[in-house]
C-alpha cells in the first residue's frame, strides 16, 4: 500500500474549511458585483444565482477537499427595516462550519452564507 488507499475521517489542516478566509471571498465578490447596483425585483433571481455560483466557484478553488458546499444568497430591498435571519444545522463541530457576510447600500441588502460540511 502506498497510502493512497487510506480513508480520512478528518480533513488535514490545510484542507479544513476556514470561515475567515471564506468570509473574505464572500465580501470581495459581493462588493465587486453589487457596488452601485439598484434594487430591481426583476433582476434579483438572476443576480442571486450569479452571486451563489461565483462564491461557490471561488470557495471550491481554495482547496477545501471533500467538503460539500451550500451557498445561500438573500437579496432584499433596503427600506431601513430590520431583517432577522437564522439557521440551524446538525453537523460535526470538529470539521463543519459556515461563513457569512452582509452587504448593504442605499437600495438593497444582501446576505451570503456558505456552509461547509465534510464528506466522510
Amino acid at each position: 500500500m502506498d497510502g493512497s488507499d487510506t480513508y480520512l475521517i478528518r480533513p488535514n489542516y490545510q484542507h479544513k474549511f476556514k470561515p475567515a478566509i471564506v468570509k473574505e471571498y464572500i465580501r470581495e465578490i459581493v462588493r465587486e458585483q453589487l457596488s452601485g447596483v439598484q434594487y430591481d425585483p426583476e433582476n434579483v433571481p438572476e443576480l442571486t444565482r450569479s452571486l451563489a455560483d461565483c462564491v461557490k466557484d471561488k470557495v471550491k478553488s481554495a482547496g477545501f477537499d471533500k467538503y460539500k458546499l451550500v451557498v445561500q444568497v438573500v437579496i432584499g430591498e433596503q427600506r431601513g427595516q430590520g431583517v432577522k435571519m437564522s439557521s440551524k444545522c446538525l453537523w460535526d463541530t470538529d470539521t463543519d462550519s459556515c461563513a457569512e457576510d452582509v452587504f448593504m447600500n442605499d437600495s438593497l441588502f444582501c446576505v451570503v452564507t456558505v456552509f461547509g460540511s465534510y464528506m466522510y
